[in-house]
C-alpha cells in the first residue's frame, strides 16, 4: 500500500515530491534542488514529464564526470527514484524523464476519493487567510451588467481558495460615502422637511431618485451649495444627516441583497464609510516616512514611472479612492491579519492599482518582492459587449440592470423546457427550480468560461445552446451521468465499500487520469486567479465521459460495478466543479 505522503497532494506535487528525493541522491552536492513537473505534451510518452536532467548537467559538467551528457543524468535520476505504486514506468529521451501513472494506483486513488469524499482533493496553498474585494456597487444606485462580472469572478475566487482551506475574508467594499451623499440627502429633505422618512417605498426607485437629485444639483447653484453643506454635516456627524444617510443605504442594501440571494453570493459589507475614521491615522504614516508631498494645494504620493501623481487629500481637504484605498489595505494587513488581498475590478482601474501598491510597497505595508507574502493581487476584467460589439446596454441605451438580465434567463430557460413537454411531467416547482438552476448557471458560465481580462460578447442564444462548451451542456451531461446510475438500479453508497475501480479499457484509464487532475487544477486556477482554467477542465471531463460512455457499456455489461463506481466519480467531481463556479447542478432533464 502507498504510504501517507504519496497519497497526499496533487499528482504534480506527489510526483515532485518522489522526484526532489531522487534529486537529492543524484546530485548530493547541489542544495535546494525543486523538481520541474509538467504534464506530457504528448500523451502517447507518458503523463508527466521530469525537465530536470538539461538544467542540472549544465551546473554538474566538470564536476561529475559519471554523466557525460543529459541522458546518463536522466538515467541515474530515474535509479534514484524511492520505490512507489504511483509510477508504472519511466522512460528518457535526450534527457526528458517520461512518467507512465500506475493505472491500479489511479484507480485506487479515485475509489478513496469516492469513500474519503472529495474534500481529500483540496489543494494546499502557501495562504493562511485572504481578503477578496469584489462586487462593490454603488449606493443608490441598482446593480447593472457590470457589476455581473466583478460578483461571480470574485465568487468563483473566494469559493476556490475556501475549498483550499483558505479562510477568506469576503468583502463588498461599496460605495457608500463621498460627495453624492449630500445632493441625496437634501434632496431627502425637500421631500420630507421633518427629515423624517415614512417607509422604503417613500424614496421610490432609488435609481430615478438619485437622477433627480443629480439633475437638480446639475442646474440649480442654491441647491448645488445646500447639498456641498449637507456633506460637511454628514462627515461632521449631525444625527439628522447621518440617520437619512443610514436610512438611503439600508433601501440599497435590501435591493443588493436580493440579487446576491438570487446569484448565490454571500458578502460582507465593509464599505468605504468604514474605513473613513481610519484615514488620518493612515495617512500620518505614510507621512512621517516622507512619502506624501505638496503638489499645486493637493498632497500627493509620487510613483515613479506615472506621470500624474496619487493624490491622497484633494485641494479642498477632502478624502478619495486613493486615501480609503491604502487606508483599507493598511487596515486588512494590520487589523484583519490578510495574507493575500485580492480586488476584483474592471481592467480600466489597472493603473490605480498598480499606484496605490507601489505605494504601499514604498511605505514597507508589503514587501518589496512579487512572490513573497503578504501579497496584492488585482484581478482585472473585460467589458461585457452587446451583440453588435458595443458596450452592452438595452434599446433605450441604458444599462441593462443585473435583475432584468436574470430574469429574462430564466424565463427562456423555463420556455425552452416546456417546448420539450417538461411541464407535462414535472411539478411547476421543478421546473422552476431547473429553470433558475440552468438560466443562471449559463449567465455565470459564458462569463467564467472566458479569460477574465478579455471582453466577450453577451448572448442568450450561445449561453442557453445545450451543444458546445456551455453551462446548459454540462449540466444536462450530469443529468444523464445520475441517470445512468438511478437506472442501474444499484446503491453506489454500497458499490462504494464493496465494489472496485479497475481501469482495464483505454477510454476508462483517460478519465480516471483527467478525474485525478482536479486538484492541481484548481491549484493553477488559485495561483493565476483565472477561473476560466477550471471552466476548461469541466469541459474536457465531461468529453471525455462521453467518449468512455460512448465506448464501454456501464449497465448489464460484466464490468457494471467498475463502471458505475467511475461514473459516480465523474458526477462528484463536476458537482464539485459546479459548486466552485457557483452554479446549482441539476439531477434530472
Amino acid at each position: 500500500m502507498a504510504n501517507d505522503r504519496e497519497i497526499a497532494g496533487s499528482l504534480k506535487t506527489q510526483l515532485a515530491n518522489l522526484f526532489e528525493e531522487s534529486l537529492r541522491l543524484t546530485a548530493p552536492e547541489e542544495l535546494d534542488l525543486n523538481a520541474a513537473i509538467a504534464p506530457c505534451q504528448n500523451p502517447t510518452f507518458g503523463d508527466y514529464q521530469c525537465n530536470n536532467a538539461m538544467g542540472l548537467y549544465k551546473k554538474l559538467k566538470g564536476k561529475a564526470p559519471q554523466f557525460n551528457n543529459p541522458q546518463s543524468l536522466a538515467e541515474a535520476i530515474i535509479k534514484n527514484l524511492p520505490a512507489s505504486e504511483m509510477i508504472d514506468s519511466c522512460s528518457t529521451i535526450k534527457g526528458f524523464i517520461n512518467v507512465k501513472l500506475s493505472p491500479d494506483w489511479i484507480a485506487m486513488s479515485v475509489q478513496k476519493m469516492l469513500v474519503d469524499g472529495v474534500e481529500a482533493w483540496a489543494p494546499r496553498l502557501p495562504v493562511k487567510r485572504a481578503v477578496v474585494d469584489f462586487s462593490s456597487p454603488n449606493i443608490a444606485k441598482e446593480m447593472h451588467v457590470g457589476h455581473l462580472r466583478s460578483t461571480i469572478i470574485g465568487d468563483t475566487i473566494a469559493r476556490m481558495l475556501e475549498f483550499s482551506n483558505v479562510e477568506v475574508l469576503r468583502r463588498n467594499h461599496v460605495g457608500d460615502w463621498g460627495t453624492q451623499f449630500g445632493m441625496l440627502i437634501e434632496f431627502l429633505f425637500e421631500k420630507f422637511p421633518s427629515g423624517e422618512v415614512p417607509s422604503d417605498q417613500a424614496i421610490g426607485d432609488l435609481e430615478t431618485f438619485y437622477k433627480a437629485s443629480k439633475q437638480r444639483f446639475d442646474s440649480d447653484p442654491a441647491f448645488k451649495e445646500k447639498a456641498q453643506q449637507a456633506v460637511v454635516s454628514l462627515q461632521a456627524g449631525e444625527e439628522k444627516y447621518r440617520k437619512a444617510w443610514a436610512h438611503i443605504c439600508e433601501i440599497s442594501r435590501k435591493g443588493f441583497e436580493r440579487v446576491y440571494e438570487r446569484l448565490g453570493v454571500h458578502l460582507e459589507e465593509k464599505g468605504e464609510s468604514f474605513y473613513n475614521p481610519y484615514i488620518p491615522r493612515a495617512l500620518e504614516l505614510l507621512d512621517r516616512q516622507g512619502l506624501i508631498e505638496e503638489s499645486e494645494g493637493a498632497r500627493v504620493i509620487f510613483i515613479e514611472g506615472k506621470k500624474i501623481p496619487l493624490i491622497v487629500v484633494k485641494r479642498d481637504g477632502g478624502y478619495n479612492y486613493a486615501s480609503t484605498d491604502l487606508t483599507a489595505l493598511w487596515y486588512r494587513l494590520n487589523e484583519e491579519k490578510a495574507d493575500w488581498i485580492i480586488y476584483v475590478t474592471d481592467v480600466g482601474q489597472r493603473d490605480h492599482f498598480e499606484m496605490f501598491f507601489t505605494a504601499a510597497k514604498k511605505a514597507g505595508w508589503l514587501p518589496a518582492e512579487k512572490d513573497k507574502y503578504p501579497k496584492v493581487s488585482h484581478v482585472g476584467f473585460g467589458l461585457v459587449l452587446g451583440e453588435d460589439k458595443k458596450r452592452f446596454r438595452t434599446r433605450s441605451t441604458e444599462t441593462v440592470k443585473l435583475v432584468d438580465l436574470l430574469d429574462e434567463a430564466k424565463t427562456k430557460c423555463k420556455e425552452v423546457l416546456v417546448e420539450r413537454g417538461k411541464a407535462a411531467e414535472w411539478t411547476e416547482e421543478e421546473l422552476d427550480k431547473t429553470a433558475e438552476a440552468v438560466g443562471y448557471g449559463a449567465v455565470k458560465y459564458a462569463d467564467l468560461k472566458n479569460n477574465r481580462s478579455t471582453n466577450y460578447i453577451f448572448s442568450f442564444d450561445q449561453m442557453l445552446d445545450d451543444r458546445g462548451n456551455t453551462a446548459v451542456y454540462l449540466l444536462y451531461a450530469h443529468a444523464r451521468i445520475c441517470s445512468i446510475i438511478r437506472k442501474s438500479g444499484k446503491d453506489v453508497e454500497e458499490l462504494k465499500e464493496s465494489g472496485k475501480i479497475v481501469l482495464a479499457h483505454a477510454d476508462e484509464r483517460v478519465l480516471g487520469f483527467h478525474l485525478l487532475q482536479f486538484p492541481e487544477v484548481v491549484e493553477e486556477a488559485c495561483t493565476t486567479l483565472l477561473p476560466n482554467t477550471l471552466c476548461e477542465y469541466l469541459y474536457n471531463l465531461s468529453e471525455d465521459f462521453t467518449r468512455f460512455y460512448t465506448n464501454c457499456q456501464v449497465v448489464g455489461s460484466s464490468e457494471e460495478t467498475s463502471r458505475l463506481l467511475l461514473c459516480e466519480a465523474t458526477a462528484v467531481v463536476m458537482r464539485k466543479c459546479f459548486y466552485l463556479l457557483g452554479i446549482t447542478p441539476v439531477y434530472k432533464i
